[in-house]
């Protein structure tokens, strides 16, 4: 439709400008993405000089001329039947005869996803799952025509030679997240700034019978950053996970990793997590935290308003970064959170893209959700993240997954929340990194690597 209507423009305005007997479309040369996602040149209404401005973009399509029903696959159960529907509603303002539905990933959305994939059965609208950015074109449609390109943070994620297959939600930022009337009773009136001090405050927060920090260590994936963000800005390496391509030994006591987890383990030793870890209940420990009976997580900033929207105010819930060791000088990573992704063989494509869009400019998810805005420069709405920042904390951003690494981890089956709680109940945790090292370097071998 854009192309259709470049060309009508251009016939019209050579026409009436130049009284010419005929001339002839350029669009040959735009029918894919340039490598700078610059737009190319079109001619415009003539101003009130009588020039034409031979730069200016012609008017976008109505949103009434895309129609299609378009699925959205989700992990975000919580939000179907209420805040989805509301976008939809804002959405249908603008795009009338697009109709959105939404399913509901109730398991492991990773895993759930890479089973659709392999079935060839993918909704229109989806986040992309671990797998190699080669992988990208045999299943996802470039983005590029969006003109979001140049405006998103860490467009080069999902991308595959130069086209854009995946944008993020939002981005996230790691530390802790606390009840500010649990730290006020046991007697915290200062935010720990080192390792030592963080232990003391958990020593006087399980003192009051508070349970200092819940890790929801059964269901797996809250131990996520214990393994992915922590190793990275201990190490002081972002490339630090892609790092393990050069080792036959990737996992060691003295790296990023076996300090992470050592950490880990010893808030478990201490009583200072949940007193029976398998035992633990996702959606129960929003509410704790927000009651005050558990004071702490180590999350992602997104867990914010869950927080206080499991049964608090927004100024009692807090936010400060991980003091992961005493020098006094924290650090802590910046990471793009799922992507969004067009199935390459969605019947409505265009649709599809246009949600996208949407969702990333219009909808506000990223505040509900409590994200960093995936758009450079758009400021949060969310007090805890100033707070954050006004600690004078290091910002890490994280790099792009090599393929190699990801191809060695998925021929492992390394899974590294699985080994955070193999490391943390183990006798001997030398014995878990042995385990899986020996499992990387086969893998690395058989592959060539």
């Amino acid at each position: 439709m854009r192309n259709k209507l470049f060309s009508l423009s251009f016939v019209i305005i050579m026409i009436l400008s130049l009284s010419l007997t005929g001339c002839g479309s350029n669009n040959n040369n735009n029918n894919a993405a340039t490598a700078t996602d610059e737009p190319a040149a079109t001619a415009a209404p003539a101003d009130n000089g009588g020039n034409a401005a031979a730069t200016t973009e012609p008017a976008a399509p109505s949103g009434a001329d895309i129609s299609g029903k378009i699925t959205f696959l989700t992990n975000r159960t919580d939000m179907i039947g209420k805040e989805y529907d509301e976008y939809v509603k804002r959405f249908n303002e603008k795009y009338p005869n697009i109709k959105v539905e939404f399913e509901a990933s109730q398991t492991d959305y990773n895993q759930q996803a890479k089973v659709r994939m392999a079935s060839g059965e993918l909704p229109d609208v989806m986040f992309i799952p671990t797998i190699p950015n080669s992988d990208l074109p045999k299943y996802f449609a470039p983005l590029d025509d969006l003109g979001l390109t140049d405006q998103i943070t860490f467009k080069d994620f999902k991308s595959y030679e130069g086209q854009l297959y995946g944008i993020t939600t939002g981005n996230s930022t790691t530390g802790i997240v606390y009840n500010k009337k649990a730290f006020a009773d046991a007697g915290i009136t200062e935010i720990p700034k080192t390792w030592d001090e963080f232990l003391a405050a958990c020593e006087k927060l399980k003192a009051a019978g508070v349970v200092p920090l819940a890790s929801n260590f059964k269901d797996k994936w809250p131990l996520n950053d214990w393994v992915y963000s922590v190793p990275r800005i201990i190490d002081g390496d972002p490339n630090f996970p892609n790092e393990k391509l050069t080792s036959d030994t990737p996992f060691t006591m003295d790296n990023g990793y076996g300090k992470s987890l050592s950490l880990l383990r010893e808030l478990n030793e201490k009583g200072y997590l949940e007193k029976d870890i398998n035992s633990t209940n996702w959606e129960q420990s929003k509410k704790d935290i927000a009651s005050g009976k558990f004071a702490m997580y180590y999350l992602g900033n997104w867990v914010i308003n869950q927080v206080i929207g499991a049964g608090t105010t927004s100024d009692n819930v807090g936010f400060f970064p991980l003091p992961y060791d005493n020098s006094g000088t924290i650090t802590a990573p910046l990471s793009p959170d799922f992507f969004y992704a067009v199935a390459k063989n969605s019947k409505n494509v265009d649709a599809a893209k246009a949600f996208v869009k949407w969702m990333i400019e219009e909808s506000g998810y990223e505040d509900f959700a409590g994200f960093i805005s995936p758009l450079k420069g758009k400021e949060s709405n969310l007090t805890q993240l100033k707070e954050f920042q006004a600690t004078g904390v290091v910002l890490q951003e994280g790099t792009v997954d090599d393929a190699k690494v990801t191809e060695i981890t998925n021929k492992a089956q390394l899974d590294l929340p699985a080994m955070a709680q193999e490391f943390v109940l183990a006798k001997d945790p030398q014995t878990v990194f042995d385990k899986w090292n020996k499992a990387w370097a086969k893998a690395k071998k058989d592959l060539g690597y």
